[in-house]
């Protein structure tokens, strides 16, 4: 079953509990919510008081996607304003094990994130202690991109390394995701989805979640 996380980075802030509650009715999975520091990444988004409100007005999942340098610094205080997922990037801190440990004795989902640019291989060591890899399938930093089909190998091999190590995690992907790229990373693998500008482009949020969950 294909899971679907809009990206909040899309939705409307000004009507931003009207979107949740929109999304809510639509039967999404969960909301997913990027962090970026305009350090790891060439941008600066949202943080700490927007999540609260979130928090507030919704009892969904919350996937916090932190784009930003030395992670292990923020992980507890994003647990403790109602992250229920947390992931981090392999490229963004030398502490990869220790930030993924800290994500789960906070009792949260821990995810571990790889770049288009990022070999698989990367991640091996901590395959073992994660939930989910969220592969990224556009360079990170901004909305609206192009999918880069080369990633949609990355999750095959995601899969593969998972059945053949009788492993359990989710393997999710962001950036660029449609109605066509959604099903190139399903028969991939892909199980978690997290879809932005395309999502939000349309009036109909339930229609087009039914539609992307085929």
């Amino acid at each position: 079953m294909k899971k679907i996380y809009p990206s909040l980075l899309s939705a409307d802030f000004l009507n931003l509990k009207e979107e949740i509650i929109a999304l809510e009715t639509a039967g999404v999975d969960g909301l997913h919510f990027d962090v970026m520091d305009g350090q790891y990444v060439p941008n600066i988004s949202i943080g700490l008081p927007i999540l609260d409100a979130v928090r507030s007005a919704t009892k969904l999942p919350i996937d916090v996607h932190l784009m930003i340098s030395n992670p292990e610094n923020y992980i507890e205080t994003f647990a403790e304003h109602g992250a229920d997922m947390i992931s981090v990037h392999v490229e963004a801190t030398p502490h990869i094990h220790r930030a993924l440990q800290m994500i789960k004795n906070a009792n949260k989902k821990a995810g571990v994130v790889i770049n288009p640019g990022t070999p698989v291989e990367t991640i091996m060591p901590v395959l073992e202690i994660i939930d989910y890899v969220l592969v990224m399938t556009v360079n990170p930093g901004f909305s609206g991109q192009t999918f880069i089909e080369a990633c949609a190998s990355k999750v095959k091999l995601l899969r593969d390394l998972k059945q053949s190590l009788n492993l359990q995690f989710d393997i999710e992907v962001d950036g660029g995701i449609n109605d066509r790229t959604i099903d190139l990373c399903a028969e991939n693998g892909a199980t978690m989805f997290v879809t932005g500008s395309y999502f939000f482009n349309h009036d109909d949020y339930k229609k087009v979640t039914q539609h992307l969950k085929g």
